[in-house]
């Protein structure tokens, strides 16, 4: 069935784009007739309706951390560029599904949210403070209170009736997102016992690594696979890639060695080469720690000291395991490290891991059977990337900014800024690529391309920060009808929930 819909929308794809023209020709070159034709033979691709089912048996949410509306934009074409086509006709993976929706990410108390206050929307059904992870707005940021402010979330749910469960990212698992499908905690900041105050203990608070080990309901988490050793390995346990490195766990828990002696026919790994031994058909519980903090950009991945797993790998992997027994499963993969590209105002590294989640969203497409599984993707919030310049159609979308001729046609010439010197297409509102004034330096010898190029801010702050805007929500597969309009961003939570009828 997968397959069948994905042809499908590559075959709307050129319909969309060229219709009357081969299949080769690069829409930039389309004569008026055919842009016409194509456009009305989209409509046509339109008007089909949805022939999913309304109930899903299970449901895979994607959330890019960080993924603006501008940051898709900026990836699609990129990913075109890279294929050697002007870049804007190009669609990712996830572009091609049939039904969309805006969605209004503010928390409670703030108007630009955090990723802990909106990956609880979505996961628990209400919204809530900033920097809380599963407990409601009346808990007071930072203060233990035990149990008393404990709303429930999908994933734990989805145990409770039998679902077998799953969480993949490339930040850290204890990090905010992640943390918000397993844990309850009033900060986010709470990623290890060494993070607390030890009163807060005797409170009945514990740690998020600890809540992951001790994950009791249902049958307890199948798969759980990212980075954050650190927090899993006591304090006096070397860290098994990076020697000079320890763990940070004041309790002196192996919590890695803990997850292995909780579950029958379980695997705790930390690099590429052990995750693919994993017998998948054998593995019930598989806990993989592939870095001491966060993942490695994509762009690094191939550098790793101990090997990392792609994003697609580990999505694939852990439906191999989900996906046994014909039981129903909850799996939420997030591509962390969007988030974190943009926060060093670095756009090539936002970009590049944009398209490494388009490649995992395409894999599991492949892998599932659409008449039962929902598919989502979405992201947790925007941020202040900025896309600008009047650069020309194709113009590299990393590159500097030339423009059109006054007859309308792409020019080889630089656009200059008011100082005379050239400006890149994409850039950032505020964070560390500000430069006051006449210090902003000439970009024209400069490789604004290199992965490692920061661009330009307008306000300086040491770390980019997130924006209030809307972000997108793409959804295909079994109960995907109910994706559509302008929704806040807890009614995620609830189309999962109404989908799996729970």
């Amino acid at each position: 069935m997968s397959k069948n819909f994905t042809n499908a929308f590559f075959a709307l794809l050129i319909s969309g784009c060229a219709t009357a023209a081969s299949n080769t020709q690069p829409t930039s070159e389309l004569t008026p007739e055919q842009w016409y034709q194509s456009g009305a033979e989209a409509v046509k691709q339109l008007q089909k309706k949805n022939q999913f089912p309304d109930r899903a048996k299970n449901v895979i949410l994607f959330v890019g951390d960080g993924m603006s509306i501008g940051t898709i934009t900026a990836a699609r074409i990129h990913e075109g560029q890279l294929a050697g086509q002007p870049g804007e006709e190009n669609l990712l993976s996830f572009e091609h599904f049939h039904n969309t929706a805006l969605v209004k990410t503010y928390n409670t108390n703030q108007q630009t949210p955090d990723s802990a206050g909106t990956m609880t929307a979505m996961m628990s059904g209400i919204k809530t403070k900033a920097g809380t992870l599963a407990v409601n707005a009346n808990s007071q940021l930072g203060v233990c209170e035990g149990e008393k402010h404990h709303v429930p979330t999908l994933l734990e749910m989805a145990e409770k009736v039998g679902f077998r469960t799953g969480i993949v990212s490339t930040a850290r698992l204890t990090h905010a997102t992640p943390a918000a499908t397993y844990a309850h905690a009033e900060s986010r900041n709470w990623e290890g016992d060494s993070e607390m105050e030890s009163e807060m203990f005797t409170l009945g608070c514990r740690d998020i690594a600890r809540q992951l080990i001790e994950f009791n309901h249902g049958n307890g988490l199948e798969v759980a696979m990212g980075g954050g050793r650190r927090f899993f390995l006591p304090s006096d346990k070397k860290d098994p890639e990076y020697t000079s490195a320890s763990g940070r766990r004041k309790d002196n828990r192996n919590l890695m060695q803990e997850w292995e002696n909780k579950y029958k026919n379980s695997a705790a790994i930390w690099n590429l080469e052990q995750l693919r031994k994993i017998d998948t058909q054998k593995t019930d519980h598989l806990l993989g720690l592939f870095e001491t903090s966060h993942m490695q950009y994509e762009q690094d991945r191939k550098n790793d000291r101990g090997g990392e797993p792609s994003l697609k790998e580990m999505t694939t992997t852990a439906l191999k395991i989900l996906q046994k027994k014909d039981q129903r499963f909850f799996l939420m993969v997030e591509a962390g490290r969007i988030d974190h590209g943009h926060h060093g105002g670095v756009a090539h590294r936002a970009l590049t891991d944009t398209l490494a989640f388009s490649d995992a969203i395409a894999a599991a497409a492949e892998v599932v059977d659409l008449n039962e599984t929902l598919i989502l993707v979405t992201a947790d919030h925007s941020h202040t990337f900025t896309f600008a310049g009047y650069p020309s159609r194709g113009n590299p979308i990393l590159g500097k900014v030339k423009g059109n001729d006054r007859q309308g046609n792409p020019s080889d010439k630089l656009l200059l800024d008011e100082q005379k010197r050239p400006y890149t297409t994409l850039g950032y509102a505020n964070g560390p690529g500000y430069v006051n004034g006449d210090q902003r330096p000439d970009l024209t010898h400069v490789d604004t391309t290199s992965p490692d190029f920061r661009q330009a801010a307008t306000i300086p702050l040491h770390s980019e920060t997130h924006s209030g805007e809307d972000v997108a929500l793409y959804a295909t597969g079994a109960g995907s009808h109910m994706v559509r309009g302008v929704i806040e961003q807890h009614v995620i939570f609830h189309i999962m929930k109404t989908a799996l009828n729970l």
